[in-house]
């Protein structure tokens, strides 16, 4: 009785909150469009891609569970999305910004395999010193007995969603828009399965249903930020965007490899996460040579 009656409590000023946030975004939407529509442009294709992780939490208020062949699969999906979107929708655009920057072959080269190392130092960087933990593997980075184990989680979902968001900004502010729209509808389909795998993941280990749910929304919410900060530094100067995809494309690789394969590959589904790869690579690479 006393949780029953408690709840509304705590439903009423959560609810009060996300209207206000809604209607800040708003306003900020309205600021971007008129005085910087790139940015703006990147806000909405971040907030998209939020929006379908949220959408896909939405499956555990009926479901008791996944199973572990299904959370591989839909782990190797948006492995293999990410995957091609690195290939063709950042690295590719990436050596062809070069290329109009008036750089040879092996100078566009050279510039975008910087790039991509650089954005996998980054965030092996942030891997080795942020403190986190993995589902599957457990903690990793500096130890914190402050931190409590939530909170290892969403640092660890966070640094996934960084570099969705970095290639959606950066996508918008360097390509056309189609191209751009094609990388964010890519990642918001990945975002999907992704956002139930979170949920799942941490239904798993003990938080209530709605605690899972929650959390599982809250952690796209990296995205936006990111996809602004990436059209902001890159709409900064010109001469940086060839540095800003190929540093997105080397950040998601680096998610993919350090990450969503190791995790799918852990439990012996490693077929299934396979297959999930190959569809996502598919779908992928069709939405970004049909719409880009």
């Amino acid at each position: 009785m006393e949780a029953s009656r408690s709840r509304p409590v705590v439903i009423i000023p959560a609810i009060t909150l996300a209207l206000l946030a809604i209607l800040g975004v708003y306003k900020l939407w309205v600021y971007l469009d008129e005085h910087a529509p790139t940015v703006a442009m990147a806000l909405a294709g971040g907030l998209v891609a939020a929006g379908a992780t949220a959408a896909g939490t939405l499956p555990i208020l009926s479901m008791h569970t996944l199973s572990t062949r299904v959370q591989d699969a839909l782990l190797g999906f948006g492995a293999g999305v990410m995957l091609a979107a690195s290939a063709f929708s950042l690295a590719i655009p990436g050596l062809q910004a070069a290329a109009q920057q008036g750089y040879g072959p092996w100078s566009a080269g050279a510039i975008i395999g910087a790039a991509i190392l650089l954005g996998g130092g980054v965030l092996l960087l942030i891997d080795q010193t942020l403190p986190h933990e993995h589902f599957i593997k457990g903690r990793e980075g500096i130890e914190s007995m402050r931190l409590r184990r939530t909170w290892l989680f969403v640092f660890a979902i966070a640094l996934h969603n960084i570099p969705e968001g970095l290639a959606i900004g950066v996508g918008y502010a360097g390509t056309d828009p189609v191209r751009a729209t094609a990388l964010a509808t890519g990642i918001a389909i990945q975002d999907i399965p992704e956002g139930l795998v979170v949920a799942v993941a941490l239904l798993s280990v003990g938080y209530s249903r709605a605690f899972s749910m929650t959390l599982g929304m809250a952690s796209g919410l990296v995205e936006p930020i990111a996809a602004v900060l990436g059209a902001v530094i890159v709409g900064w100067s010109a001469t940086l965007l060839p540095w800003g995809l190929g540093f997105a494309a080397g950040a998601m690789l680096f998610v993919v490899s350090h990450e969503i394969i190791p995790e799918s590959h852990r439990k012996g589904h490693e077929a299934y996460a396979t297959c999930g790869l190959l569809i996502g690579f598919v779908l992928m690479m069709i939405l970004d040579t049909t719409l880009g």
